[in-house]
């Protein structure tokens, strides 16, 4: 079966031009004013969908700009959750600092998933870092002295000097800073030396070798700059969350966020954002009826491979050219 095309980098001025400009500038007024008119449910929501969108901006370095397939971000995600809750635990870190380390131990992770991961292609490493994710979700849920094992880890309200974060509505802010640092981090990666390098691995490494790049290199960076982004995410996480149980980094995390880069666009960072909101509301909507959540995600996965492989916006924008002219 042959790959569906990813994207490439639209220019900036192009992208930020006309309505997407005007887009952009509501969804702003929109974020920034979110805590003001609703309630603390809603701010909670979005917490977890700007989480969701470091954790996809994650997967989409590793994913979208190599073209390596990983099933381990649930995983990564999990280590940025107990590192930053640990280390703000054992020693008071600053919650900044504690996030930070977080992101260190998933990207030191990741830099050994991905030299181990050097040798396999599509399935065999899919299979490999899955392998990887279930076997780290079963130190989470086993190793007692640390992670209170399937008990659950109490996560200590994170403190930026005198201010102590306990409601959705105080973490909000900071939330939303780090989600944006990291799109910036995430654009400026991709627009850089580095992220062409990547794209030239994704599309030929052949052609990357004649090119000068070191395939290697790109391959393993990729993977720990990709852990570490998905680390950081899981810091955001104890921003607003007391309690982390090994039960919500398993397998259904996995596919969740899977179906978000794949639904939103490979290769698209505001595909990755795009789809992160947009099934992290469905993944909110049928939170009462966790039993088909598995079920309905593999279905939309299969649906938009076989007939839009490109991603819903992108769907939608061919649907919209069609419409107007006429065909």
């Amino acid at each position: 079966m042959s790959s569906p095309p990813l994207a490439s980098p639209a220019p900036v001025r192009r992208a930020l031009s006309g309505p997407a400009l005007i887009g952009l500038v509501v969804a702003m007024i929109v974020a920034v004013a979110l805590p003001v008119f609703t309630t603390g449910y809603v701010v909670y929501i979005a917490n977890l969908l700007l989480v969701f969108v470091v954790l996809c901006l994650g997967l989409h370095i590793v994913i979208g700009e190599t073209g390596q397939f990983s099933m381990a971000h649930a995983a990564f995600y999990g280590i940025g959750i107990y590192a930053s809750a640990l280390a703000n635990r054992a020693v008071d870190l600053p919650y900044p600092v504690a996030m930070l380390f977080g992101a260190l131990v998933a990207g030191a992770v990741g830099l050994f998933i991905g030299a181990l991961a050097l040798r396999m292609r599509d399935i065999y490493l899919a299979l490999a870092t899955f392998a990887f994710g279930e076997a780290t979700q079963w130190v989470f849920a086993n190793w007692d002295s640390v992670t209170n094992g399937p008990n659950g880890l109490r996560i200590s309200p994170a403190r930026f000097g005198p201010i102590e974060i306990l409601s959705d509505k105080q973490a909000y802010p900071f939330v939303l800073f780090f989600c944006l640092l990291m799109i910036g981090l995430t654009v400026a990666i991709s627009r850089s030396r580095l992220g062409r390098s990547f794209r030239a691995v994704r599309e030929s490494e052949v052609a990357a070798m004649a090119m000068g790049i070191d395939v290697r290199r790109a391959r393993i960076v990729s993977f720990g700059l990709s852990a570490a982004i998905a680390g950081f995410a899981g810091g955001m996480f104890g921003l607003f969350q007391t309690f982390i149980h090994p039960d919500s980094l398993g397998f259904q995390t996995t596919i969740l966020v899977l179906t978000m880069v794949v639904v939103g666009g490979l290769g698209s960072i505001a595909g990755a954002i795009g789809g992160a909101i947009v099934f992290g509301l469905i993944s909110e909507v049928l939170r009462q009826a966790p039993q088909y959540q598995e079920i309905i995600y593999g279905a939309i996965l299969i649906l938009f491979m076989m007939y839009a492989p490109r991603g819903l916006f992108a769907f939608i924008g061919d649907r919209i050219r069609e419409a107007r002219h006429g065909r």
